[in-house]
């Protein structure tokens, strides 16, 4: 019996990934030309003819490491296309799983046939030429071409009294994130310390097998949670090597079509990706506005939507990527969308964090490569080869910007949806009416201490960002520079001590 299939289902049926080694003597690619590369593996990976011609839209994910006026417009020239839109994201790593989710529902609704989607960034190249004194000669294009779409928010992740007080630089807020998760979890430092190490060494394991990987050495927990020469101290708990790298040349391209337009194109049915649902929400922008400082109440609400969407539960996951900029995101996203049996579990289950399947498919961000914004479209990429390697199995991918600001989930199967459709979601009413902490900086007296962490340089510790209550539940930022209680940060439980604070946030302990 033939299957008959909604003619506008959404399916990925082209995937590549592009990893250039600079330092390896590989010849370099600016940012534009690792897009344009990747989408042409991508096509001929579908096996069709005619998908890159025939998108509607041309998306790219912002760069850092070069900046265009509008990279979509040459992207589309190299790939001989016409489309109606050319548009890039703003900055956010949530971006590229945005772009996934609605372009699948605007091929569901009809309004497009083929939609490609790309990313790309040099920043490996870009630090080899400014070490050697040098400026890559790469495309610059005229000042009157055209701009493209934005898509996305611009907002600043930090208001004025967070950027004031330090609260700013995802390197130091996510390590506060890490700090009161241990705190919830009841563990000691040092328990948490080896759970990190054995949650980051099975990623290096998953890294030691994508061919697309940076890193494909593989460390062992003590070689990723204990200092060393080449293993610094980042920002406590987190060493190098629990951090994302961004200094790679990696590009990715995504071809998203109806099932109509693949088959027009000749893609063979093996090469289908279905997605079956994709959702996104916000959390309370501001940090400093969240009831606590280690859940994602946005990320657990898409969540819930997305499973329905795709009419599953989330114990029939087989296969999952989780956005993996530092070990924090990895666990919270766990916790929020259920894949953790025992969130206190400490060297049980999966990578010590009790979960029941891995939660990456690439080997993350800090060994597969985390290309800034564009880490999610080769989580994709990944999981779609990975799928087509188990048909029927069931993928979850996730997408984080900021500091577990914004999400998106995605679901996705060669088997087609259950409910017969795609589906997309974006409960961002539900989020906004939960409750917020309010933000209290002209605090002075006692106070209780929520998270902390010690900012590193390479010469040693600079200083001590603590997140803490006031009597009355308001959230206050403090810091101290002082070496007695810098120490204790990392080496004494602070979460939950009295302490006072200065009217300049100094913090000194009760």
């Amino acid at each position: 019996m033939t299957e008959e299939l909604d003619p506008r289902l959404p399916v990925i049926v082209g995937v590549g990934q592009i990893t250039i080694r600079p330092d390896r003597g590989q010849t370099s690619l600016e940012p534009a030309d690792l897009m344009i590369e990747a989408l042409r593996q991508a096509e001929l990976d579908s096996g069709g003819t005619g998908l890159l011609a025939a998108a509607d839209a041309v998306r790219t994910v912002s760069q850092l490491s070069w900046r265009y006026r509008n990279v979509a417009a040459l992207v589309a020239e190299a790939i001989g296309a016409h489309p109606g839109e050319l548009a890039t994201s703003v900055m956010g790593g949530n971006l590229a799983g945005v772009m996934i989710a609605r372009a699948a529902a605007e091929i569901q609704a009809g309004d497009a046939e083929v939609i490609v989607l790309c990313g790309g960034e040099a920043t490996r190249s870009v630090s080899m030429a400014k070490a050697a004194g040098a400026k890559p000669e790469w495309t610059v294009q005229a000042e009157d071409t055209p701009s493209p779409t934005a898509i996305g928010d611009e907002r600043p992740l930090a208001n004025e009294v967070e950027a004031g007080r330090g609260v700013v630089m995802p390197v130091h807020i996510y390590p506060l994130f890490e700090n009161a998760l241990r705190a919830r979890l009841g563990l000691t430092i040092d328990q948490h310390q080896q759970r990190l190490g054995t949650l980051w060494s099975a990623f290096a394991e998953v890294a030691r097998n994508n061919p697309q990987a940076w890193i494909q050495s593989g460390f062992s927990p003590d070689e990723i949670a204990t200092v060393s020469d080449d293993n610094r101290m980042i920002s406590f708990p987190y060493t190098k090597r629990l951090c994302s790298n961004n200094q790679v040349d990696q590009g990715s391209g995504l071809i998203i079509t109806s099932v109509a337009a693949a088959q027009a194109a000749g893609v063979p049915r093996d090469r289908w990706v279905f997605l079956h649902a994709g959702t996104e929400a916000v959390d309370h922008w501001n940090v400093s506005n969240r009831v606590d400082l280690c859940s994602s109440p946005a990320l657990r609400l898409a969540g819930r939507d997305a499973f329905a969407l795709a009419g599953i539960t989330v114990d029939e996951i087989d296969h999952a990527d989780l956005y993996s900029c530092f070990p924090a995101a990895v666990q919270i996203g766990a916790i929020e969308l259920g894949l953790v049996d025992d969130p206190n579990a400490n060297g049980n289950g999966w990578g010590g964090v009790g979960a029941r399947l891995p939660l990456t498919v690439t080997g993350g961000m800090s060994f597969a490569g985390g290309p800034w914004n564009d880490y999610t479209s080769h989580g994709v990429a990944t999981m779609v080869d990975v799928l087509r390697h188990d048909p029927g199995s069931i993928g979850l991918c996730t997408a984080n910007g900021g500091y577990t600001t914004e999400h998106a989930v995605l679901v996705l199967s060669t088997a087609p949806p259950r409910r017969g459709a795609y589906g997309y979601s974006e409960p961002q009413a539900e989020v906004d009416a939960l409750p917020r902490v309010e933000l209290d900086d002209a605090w002075i007296g006692p106070v209780t201490i929520e998270s902390a962490t010690v900012a590193h340089e390479r010469s040693g510790p600079t200083h001590a960002l603590v997140a803490a209550r006031t009597p009355n539940g308001n959230r206050t930022w403090c810091h101290s520079a002082e070496p007695a209680f810098m120490d204790a940060v990392a080496t004494v439980d602070l979460i939950g001590r009295a302490a006072s604070r200065s009217a300049s946030g100094e913090i000194e302990l009760a």
